[in-house]
């Protein structure tokens, strides 16, 4: 029921605004000059031909094929395309977003109850249906960008992973490869949170939870759940397999890890030297997806396939600042919380010597990023339609100065987005969940807002948060957000002197 209610719900407005997008700007648009001549070339039969413009292979390009294909007998039936070409129009195409749109609120629901058996699944279509209204995301979705195909490609990677269908889970993760090269980090950051999984099933550690105790033979402490990893099955027959079962309670106090980052270490490393044949052959389907990876690399010369003088890989630690500033604010609700604050600085004042360090290195560090590391692109400077070139010229080059005062700011988002996954999640893994963040932004030259949209799906999907409240006030700033940046989009063109043609607004 709640699959359904999903998209359903989320068809609503995708098909309304669909129709709204298609009719104002029915003519490709910015990236989409690129993509959709492309597109049409590979529904002409032409797969010889490559737009040497576009950086990202053409996994989008195939799915548009079968998408295509599939709606082409029903568009002859009524004479709306007597061609299989003139299917592929921009309309068309942009449908497969469209369509792809709801497949990963689905997904994200399949997720949410997978990490969260006991969850109501009312709470879990709301919580489901707020992140599918997540402004990039949700942008992006009405465009033929590769962005939503990249997340439901990754999503799905993952949901297979953790349910450990590993050769299929590794098929996906090689279709994501396809749609975007960085969707390696990604494959191998799931592959990374499920040896975690297996390697530290047998700790029992007191995490964080908001709905849900678990007791094994007899009831635990109400306020604790013990579990032998962060992910937990839905089905009740395992959990009695077990001798495990799940109480559902409406409020649980929060406990942190027992373990320390070096009692994870050592406990997963020989774990990892006993079960290593295991695991190899477990996880051999994505070794060889990483194989073939590296050898195109070595084949190209590049991670991207065109344009690589625009985007060749640079050392921009600033972004990763921007990420956790970016995806602070698209959780405020709650990470700016006065209980988080409270929170977080009681924590600090319990560890007074250590934070002092840690805040000290973290700080000299967000400096260090900021003034030798931050790259402004020739994208970024000479591109108005992008909201990143007004935060780039009002906010961090209003004053030379201002740059250096917004690191406390960073270090704080960062600081708040790590003491909230390490209420839910093994130390270890919000180690990985940064390094692949990093691994996946640092290189980027350009700063684009629609990069950080697969990162922070793991975030908030990891995140565990629970509370009604929290949510809905992020389900309004959202629908906010996505009003004003629509309405840019639509009702507020304007022309460059230099250049004919509608310019727009965009993310």
């Amino acid at each position: 029921m709640g699959r359904i209610a999903v998209a359903t719900i989320v068809s609503l407005w995708i098909i309304p605004i669909s129709i709204l997008v298609n009719h104002i700007v029915p003519e490709p648009y910015m990236d989409e000059i690129f993509h959709v001549p492309q597109a049409q070339q590979y529904c002409n039969g032409n797969f010889r031909s490559w737009d040497p413009m576009i950086t990202t292979p053409p996994g989008l390009y195939y799915l548009s094929l079968a998408h295509v294909a599939y709606l082409f007998p029903g568009m002859s039936l009524v004479k709306a395309a007597l061609s299989f070409s003139e299917g592929c129009s921009t309309a068309i195409l942009r449908s497969v977003n469209g369509v792809l749109a709801v497949f990963c609120s689905v997904l994200v629901y399949e997720i949410i109850i997978h990490l969260r058996p006991a969850l109501d699944e009312r709470k879990a279509t709301l919580y489901t249906v707020v992140l599918a209204m997540y402004p990039l995301h949700w942008f992006f979705t009405f465009l033929y960008y590769t962005d939503v195909v990249s997340l439901a490609a990754v999503l799905a990677m993952h949901l297979a992973c953790l349910k450990k269908n590993y050769w299929f889970s590794a098929l996906l993760g090689a279709v994501a490869v396809v749609i975007r090269q960085t969707n390696i980090i990604w494959m191998l950051f799931v592959c990374c949170s499920e040896v975690i999984n297996i390697t530290m099933a047998d700790h029992k550690d007191k995490i964080d939870v908001d709905d849900t105790i678990r007791i094994k033979g007899q009831p635990t402490p109400s306020n604790t759940v013990t579990l032998g990893s962060n992910l937990r099955k839905r089905k009740a027959s395992t959990s009695v397999d077990r001798g495990t079962h799940l109480i559902s309670t409406r409020k649980v106090s929060y406990q942190t890890c027992k373990l320390g980052f070096l009692d994870e270490i050592k406990a997963i490393f020989p774990k990892l030297w006993y079960m290593k044949l295991e695991l190899l052959f477990s996880f051999s389907p994505f070794i060889l997806v990483l194989a073939a990876f590296i050898a195109f690399v070595r084949w190209n010369g590049s991670v991207v396939l065109g344009a690589k003088d625009a985007h060749a890989v640079s050392p921009h630690f600033a972004q990763i600042l921007y990420f956790g500033l970016f995806s602070a604010l698209a959780m405020a609700p709650t990470l700016f919380s006065l209980r988080q604050v409270v929170d977080l600085f009681r924590s600090m004042w319990n560890n007074k010597f250590l934070t002092f360090f840690q805040m000290s290195l973290a700080i000299s560090a967000g400096y260090i990023a900021v003034h030798f590391f931050s790259i402004a692109h020739p994208y970024l400077l000479a591109d108005n339609r992008h909201y990143p070139f007004y935060l780039w010229r009002k906010v961090i080059k209003a004053h030379w100065s201002m740059k250096f005062l917004l690191v406390p700011l960073y270090v704080y988002s960062w600081l708040s987005i790590v003491t909230r996954l390490g209420k839910f999640q093994r130390k270890i893994w919000v180690l990985a969940f940064f390094l692949a963040t990093a691994a996946v932004l640092v290189p980027a030259p350009l700063i684009e807002f629609r990069y950080y949209t697969i990162p922070f799906f793991f975030l908030i999907l990891h995140s565990l948060t629970d509370d009604y409240r929290t949510w809905l006030i992020m389900g309004v700033l959202y629908i906010i957000v996505n009003v004003f940046t629509i309405m840019m989009f639509l009702y507020r063109p304007f022309h460059w002197s230099h250049e004919p043609g509608t310019q727009r607004f965009i993310w």
